[in-house]
């Protein structure tokens, strides 16, 4: 055991336990109930990164996590800190996202009492996280925080709450004698008992403070699919003559792993298509990989396996598959194996590891070329399609045009942040992650607002990348003030406004059905002369013969190591249908 050097303070027990598991940045937006943390954590060598919104923070320790397998860490302040983060939570929560919320609290003696940003934070966290741990002694920090790191990457991972009252985080000394001077110095009775009181509680604050406690991580088992259920699934895939493979954002849980589960994809043998943070999976043109039709594919694929992906409104609940199909479902939790549709095999256990065993059980199979040779000639004919569109010519820039353009100019080492609604639904048909863990999304909640938060988590565990943000301009209002951030924090970000001046997801539909437009008008606004203002670098394109050159001097200016906002005025176009999902 070891108490991490003699933590000074609380703030330092907690700030030495992100230290022993290497956490690469503090993300949180500074508040008195937190400070003791956010010193102790710079003390020790941790990035602390203050963000303008405290959902942020969050987005960022959450794309963090996406991209390592390890919990993020956000801290915020109490109160109205702490209620500022549960969309971003609750994001976090769905994509199965391990990281781990610090809250501020009002000191223990006063909670109840009306204190500053005093609430019952329990009730409105609880629903979001896995577990909320209300730590109520100084010796607790250390075990608590340890503890947090483990429940958040174990079985399903996802969100922990650890909340940290601001009488537990600074020194013994400044607490006691805050006590003192809030006692007073009365000689009445009730005087005497409230001081009688406030020592008796410092007393229970710091019982056992030089207790040693192990900061370290503690081991965390990977949950897997019995070798039975494996045996049976790679049988129903060998059966299969037109067997489908789905890969979501839960198969890469273990993102140190990726490399193995794409060799394992590839030994498989089993045309994929891949979705959320699998997008990249295999690079740009894996042989294997499908990017359209994926309906038709699903309706006549006479086995289909779903690797960490539940059916839900995505996969129209279980009915784009056919009921005659095998359906295997490999999934860490089993209600997700079986949401809306009983699958023949269920592979409780992580989706990943489960198709590396399946690799190895199913190894030297058919690869079965005429099935995706058609599946294949599919995606052919809509890259053609896709081609045609972006020849299409308007008053401004054609939308697929821009982002055939983005694509190409991109570098290998592209990380790309989506964040948006039509633009960023076009935007998944046309751009090619680079590889594995190299593209963001929000995932099944549907978040808009997560762009500049995951920007800021990627840049902090991709140093060298080139990051494109890719934004609709209705989401862009969700996190412009954060290029402040940028700036401050040297982040190189390079924005891509799609500036159609509309909600235009919500349009599409809204108007068909109810032949008003209201609320979903947008103008033509200036985002470029608003990064500007935050000292960053802003380009205008109207016009498509600006797009190239526009793009390319933007990299320059990330490579030089300044964040850029492009903001490029889009026509109308017809490349997607309204899509109201129920």
């Amino acid at each position: 055991m070891t108490t991490a050097g003699s933590p000074a303070n609380g703030g330092d027990r907690v700030a030495a336990v992100l230290e022993a598991h290497g956490v690469p940045a503090l993300f949180t937006l500074c508040g008195g109930h937190i400070s003791p943390i956010l010193v102790a954590a710079k003390a020790r060598g941790i990035p602390i990164v203050d963000t303008r919104h405290e959902a942020t923070a969050v987005f960022a320790a959450d794309a963090v996590a996406r991209l390592t397998g390890t919990p993020g860490v956000v801290a915020v302040t109490a109160g109205p800190g702490l209620t500022n983060t549960i969309t971003a939570l609750k994001n976090a929560q769905l994509a199965h996202s391990p990281l781990v919320l610090i809250g501020g609290a009002a000191p223990t003696a006063l909670q109840g009492r009306g204190a500053l940003q005093d609430i019952d934070q329990r009730p409105l966290v609880a629903p979001h996280v896995k577990r909320v741990k209300q730590v109520r002694s100084v010796a607790d920090l250390g075990p608590a925080m340890v503890e947090a790191f483990a429940v958040a990457r174990e079985g399903i991972p996802g969100p922990v709450f650890v909340e940290c009252p601001v009488d537990l985080l600074y020194d013994e000394a400044s607490i006691r004698r805050w006590y003192a001077e809030a006692a007073g110095k009365g000689s009445s009775l009730p005087d005497r008992l409230l001081r009688w009181y406030l020592r008796r509680h410092a007393d229970r604050l710091f019982a056992q403070r030089s207790a040693a406690f192990d900061p370290r991580p503690r081991e965390v088992s990977v949950p897997t699919a019995s070798g039975a259920i494996v045996g049976r699934a790679a049988a129903a895939l060998a059966r299969a003559a037109q067997p489908l493979l789905v890969i979501g954002s839960q198969a890469l849980a273990r993102a140190g792993d990726a490399a193995r589960l794409a060799a394992a994809v590839t030994q498989l043998g089993v045309p994929v298509y891949l979705s959320g943070m699998a997008r990249g999976l295999l690079g740009r043109a894996h042989p294997l990989q499908l990017r359209h039709a994926r309906r038709e594919a699903l309706r006549a694929a006479d086995c289909v396996m779903l690797a960490g992906v539940p059916c839900d409104f995505r996969l129209d609940y279980g009915r784009h598959i056919r009921r005659s199909a095998a359906l295997i479902a490999a999934n860490r939790g089993a209600r997700e194996a079986r949401l809306n549709r009983k699958p023949a095999l269920a592979m409780i256990g992580d989706a990943g590891l489960a198709i590396e065993h399946l690799a190895a059980e199913a190894s030297g199979r058919a690869h079965r070329a005429a099935w995706i040779g058609t599946l294949r000639a599919r995606d052919k004919a809509r890259e053609a399609d896709i081609d045609e569109r972006a020849r299409r010519t308007g008053e401004h820039v054609n939308p697929v045009a821009l982002l055939r353009a983005l694509d190409a100019c991109a570098g290998d080492n592209a990380v790309f942040v989506a964040d948006g609604g039509d633009f960023v639904a076009t935007a998944s048909y046309v751009l090619r992650p680079r590889g594995p863990l190299a593209w963001l999304d929000p995932g099944a909640f549907g978040t808009l607002g997560v762009g500049a938060g995951y920007a800021l988590g990627a840049a902090r565990v991709r140093p060298g990348s080139e990051i494109w943000l890719i934004w609709g301009d209705g989401a862009s209002g969700y996190g412009l003030a954060e290029f402040d951030t940028f700036v401050r924090h040297g982040v190189p970000v390079i924005a891509v406004v799609g500036n159609d001046a509309a909600w235009a997801q919500i349009a599409r539909e809204q108007v068909k059905l109810l032949r008003d437009d209201v609320g979903t008008v947008l103008a033509r606004t200036a985002y470029h002369e608003v990064a500007r203002g935050f000292g960053a670098e802003g380009i205008e394109i109207r016009r498509p013969d600006e797009v190239e050159p526009g793009l390319q001097r933007a990299r320059e200016i990330a490579t030089a190591g300044r964040p850029v906002l492009v903001n490029v005025w889009l026509d109308k176009t017809d490349f997607r249908d309204g899509s109201i999902s129920m």
